[in-house]
């Protein structure tokens, strides 16, 4: 025997209408992740349970990315189905839009922080973390790209101070052989300094022992020749000869 066709209406217990929501959740988040497995869709799903607790389902790409899109695909859809008048309400609604958009966005902040994490159930723990490591490999790997480009950098700026250096090493030893071949170009464009004159010994005057006759255009007497014979024979005659002159 079928089972019969349950009549869609509230029910009325408190604890049956809890159980009922529970199953079917569960039931209803794996027939949105069947349909994005099998099918390959972009699904979000959002559900409020009576004492407003949020239960929400998306696929790889996150819950904000679909419901951008949403958004922009509404928006276009409304300017092909033609202009209306802005009214008071729309006005409302979209605000309304966006103050929900940025609470979803408060919340998710917190939870990539770490806080209010105490109502979120074992698969939105495992979405969180998934997004977590997503984020931290694309860091990573950024990380890696900004630290190789730096590397690269500074052996570009290595290599051309090598080569600056490299050509400053060259030029002063090509001036240090300009500036030798200058000085020695004038050395021997210099002619050689004269020589020195030769050195004479001094002029003495001939000894004339016994001798009256002047020399050199001066008249000596025989007095001074007798002194100059007494200074001479002091220092440099024997005694025997300084007797014979005296006799």
């Amino acid at each position: 025997m079928g089972r019969g066709r349950v009549q869609l209406k509230r029910i009325e217990n408190k604890i049956s209408r809890q159980v009922t929501f529970s199953k079917r959740r569960t039931g209803l988040l794996k027939k949105a992740h069947e349909i994005s497995v099998l099918c390959d869709a972009d699904v979000a799903l959002i559900v409020f349970s009576t004492k407003g607790k949020l239960f929400e389902y998306s696929t790889h790409s996150s819950m904000e990315a679909i419901l951008e899109r949403y958004e922009r695909y509404s928006y276009a859809e409304k300017l092909l189905t033609g202009p209306e008048a802005e009214t008071q309400g729309s006005w409302t609604l979209e605000s309304s839009k966006l103050r929900t958009k940025i609470e979803v966005l408060e919340k998710n902040i917190r939870h990539y922080g770490g806080e209010d994490l105490e109502p979120l159930n074992l698969r939105e723990l495992q979405s969180v973390e998934q997004q977590l490591d997503t984020a931290l490999k694309r860091i990573r790997t950024r990380k890696n790209q900004v630290m190789h480009e730096s590397i690269s950098e500074l052996h570009k700026k290595e290599r051309a101070l090598q080569e600056q250096n490299n050509a400053l090493s060259k030029k002063l030893k090509e001036n240090e052989k300009n500036t030798e071949q200058q000085h020695v170009g004038l050395l021997l464009s210099q002619p050689p300094p004269p020589p020195p004159p030769p050195s004479q010994p001094p002029h003495l005057a001939p000894l004339a022992i016994g001798s009256t006759v002047p020399f050199q255009g001066t008249a000596v007497t025989r007095a001074d020749d007798s002194a100059q014979i007494h200074a001479l024979s002091a220092g440099m005659m024997p005694p025997w000869l300084y007797r014979h002159v005296n006799q």
